[in-house]
């Protein structure tokens, strides 16, 4: 047998172990994907990608969403088989995810039923990265009954999460008051729910009420729940909402599939493009009269 049919062989080995949900096969093929190593292509190809429901939860930086996944893993975790990809802030100067999603879930470690992957946004400013989207398919292709995906939170960029998830959960906290009239646009297209979050602060329910005022004048008015997370109060509540996800329909999931298959042919367009060698290059021309569009008119054609 020749190297290249073993390693064919070798791959949709790997790919059988991981629809029978082999936990090390799962983790290597992450790996593979997230780093463009060799067989990235063909598993990507190959996957036999389910329906699994994937929840979104998005919000501001400091709005509790990691504190809010572990209450609902809690609970959830105890039926169902559940992975998680966290989607932690990437360093400007490393391009290393910081991992401080992990931290927060500690107690999710040794929970047989309970996935845990952190991902670096790489620079995608609403923290989906394409890795994002290639990452989701292979956990949907795994034997989970739940995917979870929880994002950075930048403002109206959290709309990207809408391309991923079947439901989106908006995460937000008393002091958001001022923060949702800037972008309460792009949070009403994507919301299937909001939860006011450590709703035991001051103004909570004030906030909560303008709130509901917002979205009661919508045709499907969306619905606001309030939790406070660290005490796993109002989580039976929102568990509710989330096993009652129904896939979306066919219109608008071939609308989102072209959304994906845009940003993915974009990418591949981009690959030739390294941005630690982009920088090198531009320390190399900089000097006082540095013109960014003549340096990457050499970069438009390559």
């Amino acid at each position: 047998m020749s190297k290249k049919n073993k390693s064919t062989n070798d791959m949709m080995l790997k790919i059988d172990n991981l629809i029978l949900s082999d936990i090390k096969s799962l983790a290597r093929l992450l790996t593979i994907v997230e780093n463009d190593l060799a067989g990235a292509d063909e598993i990507l190809k190959t996957l036999k990608i389910k329906s699994t429901p994937v929840i979104g939860i998005t919000g501001p930086p400091g709005a509790g969403k990691s504190t809010l996944v572990n209450a609902i893993l809690n609970k959830l975790s105890k039926q169902f088989k559940i992975a998680i990809l966290a989607i932690d802030p990437t360093s400007p100067f490393n391009l290393g995810s910081l991992l401080g999603d992990r931290i927060r879930m500690i107690e999710q470690f040794n929970n047989k039923n309970v996935f845990i992957r952190s991902i670096a946004t790489r620079g995608s400013l609403g923290g989906l990265s394409v890795k994002t989207i290639e990452m989701t398919d292979v956990l949907k292709s795994a034997d989970f009954d739940f995917i979870f995906i929880e994002t950075v939170g930048v403002g109206q960029s959290e709309v990207e999460i809408a391309g991923l998830a079947d439901f989106t959960i908006v995460v937000l906290v008393p002091e958001s008051g001022d923060e949702i009239q800037n972008i309460k646009s792009g949070l009403m297209e994507i919301a299937d729910v909001f939860v006011v979050n450590k709703a035991d602060r001051e103004g909570a329910d004030i906030f909560a009420n303008n709130l509901k005022k917002m979205v009661n004048h919508l045709a499907e008015p969306i619905p606001v729940l309030k939790t406070i997370a660290e005490q796993s109060v109002g989580i039976d509540e929102l568990l509710l909402k989330i096993q009652s996800t129904h896939q979306i329909d066919n219109k608008r999931k071939t609308y989102l599939l072209a959304e994906k298959a845009w940003r993915l042919i974009q990418n591949d367009k981009m690959k030739g493009l390294n941005k630690e060698k982009l920088r090198q290059e531009i320390t190399k021309a900089y000097k006082t009269d540095f013109n960014l569009y003549q340096f990457i008119e050499k970069f438009k054609n390559s």
